[in-house]
Parts: structure tokens; sequence; C-alpha cells
């Protein structure tokens, strides 16, 4: 009996991942093999890239409150060991916004947090 291989399925399969290599440069986006790891690779990137996101952002946010708190006497550590203490419930995106956009509301949690 000869052997059964799903040409369809496999065709359809390797068309979706294709599909994936639109816009790549070269043989990249039309050679199965080459196109293969390509894409293998870009969805790595694309993967570890979501999570270095959010540490560039807490960053990002880290260094504009440690700008704001210094412009009132204070460092970051301080300003945040005091923010916990005094229960005040912002978090360091909100914070940061403040400091940045509206100085005069962040001035305004700084008080709050130094009585």
């Amino acid at each position: 009996m000869p052997r059964s291989v799903n040409h369809v399925a496999s065709r359809a399969r390797r068309k979706n991942f294709m599909k994936l290599a639109k816009g790549y440069f070269g043989r990249r986006k039309n050679v199965w093999t080459v196109a293969k790891n390509a894409i293998e690779k870009g969805l790595n990137y694309a993967y570890e890239g979501r999570k270095q996101k959010k540490r560039n952002f807490r960053s990002l946010w880290i260094t504009r409150i440690n700008a704001g708190a210094r412009q009132h006497g204070m460092s970051y550590s301080q300003f945040m060991g005091m923010v916990n203490k005094s229960g005040i419930e912002l978090n360091r995106k909100v914070l940061a916004d403040l400091a940045m956009n509206h100085p005069d509301a962040f001035k305004a949690v700084v008080d709050s947090v130094k009585k």
C-alpha cells in the first residue's frame, strides 16, 4: 500500500507560516528553509521585546519620579518609601505622569507624603 502524505495540510501549514515572512528581504521572504529560520527568530525577538518593553517603561517612570522628587529635596527611594508608608495607592506610571505633566499635583503628593 502506498504511503499516504497529506500534502494539502502541509502546504497550508507552510503557506500560513510564509505569510509571516511578508516584507522580508531576499530569500527570507520566499525560500521555505530560510524564511522558517527568519520567522522563528523574529517571533523570539518579538516575545523578548514584549518583556523588555515593560522593563524599559518601569525604568523611565522611575527616572521621571526621581527627577520630580529631587526638585523637592528627596531621593527616589525616600519618596517611594514615604508613599508606601502613607498608604497612597498611586503606581509609578501615574506618579511619573504627575511629575512630568502636572508638577503642581506632584507637589501636592510630595507635601502629603512629608506630613
